[in-house]
């Protein structure tokens, strides 16, 4: 049986590495599929090594994905506020150290969740019942403060303008029912609009370092590192938040870190959230995402030592992703300065409006299109692309408020 779930386990990394890397192909496709096939899979294998290969290949994704968000601009919902920062980082021939840093903010979030598993499953309880009716205006309240912390009233109209215009927009989106609208959503506002300034700018990437020359202060660190693995945990614990809200509860949180500290922060929020996925799974028996969905399918109930299973599963995958983020982005680091930038930018977007049309037909290509004069917009009328996020937080604001 150990060596069934080992083996599981072991293909779970290989499929994160495939959905972490390709642009368009995420964790819950996958999931899904494995899904539909198990009535064939169980005859052969247990429902708990189907499980672990799922949470294998969701802890490798989150260590994964910010390799395309990196050297390609193609941004997840997890990654899209990573996307400009770890760009700055590739132009300046660092893309490897901002892969680097993501990994170790995903390492180390995955380690203080994993070892605080067994204390937190008797809290998350206690904290689901308690706050879950007021989300809603905590998250109203960390928009206010997003929007007014500039204290220049020219920026704050502009900031408020940007949030309801792409809040509206999120609410007409969501209301389409979609199959997948956060893909054309996503890369239009954080991947395209910073793709189609590339080429009208002619930027050209340098050639990139492989080194590890960024250092940053231990407290920085530290404050990443926790804010990362706790905005993380609030998506798993309250139903309606993702990793981007995260991103942004946990950006003001700890104020300004600078770039290095805020990648770190990105990449623990990713892996937190996974994991407190686990967590909230087993304690209060919610799947607060898709791949955990088919991990609760599978299992129907999951028991303690299920669980202790899971745990053994994300750490193993995770101390192995590691290491291949990092040989994956030296990959990328040699051949990114080789090409055409331009021409390569244009490939990108040519995929990305392919990927629209498979994922959403016409009305993504129309979402893809709306999305990316909404980035364009941002950065003209002088606000931050975080702003954008409107079109997550004002669907779940209003959903919850009213």
């Amino acid at each position: 049986m150990f060596i069934e779930l080992l083996v599981f386990t072991l293909v779970g990394i290989f499929f994160g590495i495939f959905t972490g890397i390709t642009p368009g192909v995420h964790i819950n496709l996958v999931a899904v599929i494995l899904l539909s096939i198990s009535p064939f899979l169980l005859q052969y294998f247990s429902p708990l090594s189907l499980a672990c290969l799922i949470i294998a290949m969701s802890i490798t994704h989150t260590f994964i994905d910010f390799i395309p968000s990196t050297f390609l601009g193609a941004p997840e919902e997890g990654t899209a506020l990573s996307v400009l920062p770890a760009h700055k980082l590739l132009l300046r021939g660092m893309a490897y150290e901002a892969v680097r840093l993501s990994s170790i903010g995903s390492l180390l979030a995955l380690i203080i969740v994993g070892c605080s598993s067994f204390f937190l499953v008797k809290i998350i309880p206690i904290i689901y019942d308690s706050i879950k009716n007021y989300i809603g205006w905590i998250l109203l309240g960390v928009v206010v403060f997003m929007i007014v912390k500039s204290k220049r009233k020219n920026k704050i109209f502009w900031s408020a303008f940007v949030f309801l215009l792409s809040g509206v927009f999120g609410i007409i989106i969501f209301s389409l029912h979609m199959k997948d609208p956060l893909f054309s959503m996503f890369s239009g506002m954080f991947g395209l609009s910073m793709l189609l300034t590339s080429i009208f700018e002619k930027v050209a990437i340098p050639k990139q370092r492989l080194t590890e020359m960024i250092k940053v202060k231990k407290t920085n660190l530290l404050k990443a590192t926790f804010a990362g693995s706790f905005s993380g945990g609030l998506t798993s614990i309250f139903p309606g938040l993702g990793p981007a809200q995260s991103a942004i509860i946990a950006s003001q949180l700890t104020g300004k870190l600078g770039v290095y500290s805020y990648i770190i922060l990105i990449g623990g929020i990713g892996t937190a959230s996974m994991m407190m996925s686990l967590l909230t799974l087993f304690s209060i028996e919610k799947a607060r995402n898709g791949s955990i969905v088919v991990v609760q399918q599978l299992l129907q109930n999951v028991s303690a030592n299920d669980f202790y299973m899971f745990i053994a599963a994300a750490f193993i995958a995770g101390g192995i992703a590691v290491f291949l983020s990092l040989y994956l982005a030296k990959i990328f680091s040699g051949f990114i300065a080789k090409v055409n930038y331009q021409m390569l930018c244009m490939a990108i977007i040519l995929l990305i409006v392919v990927l629209s049309f498979v994922f959403g037909g016409w009305l993504g290509f129309v979402v893809l299109v709306v999305s990316t004069s909404l980035g364009v917009m941002a950065p003209l009328l002088k606000t931050e692309r975080s702003q954008l996020m409107g079109c997550l937080l004002l669907p779940v604001i209003l959903y919850f408020i009213l």
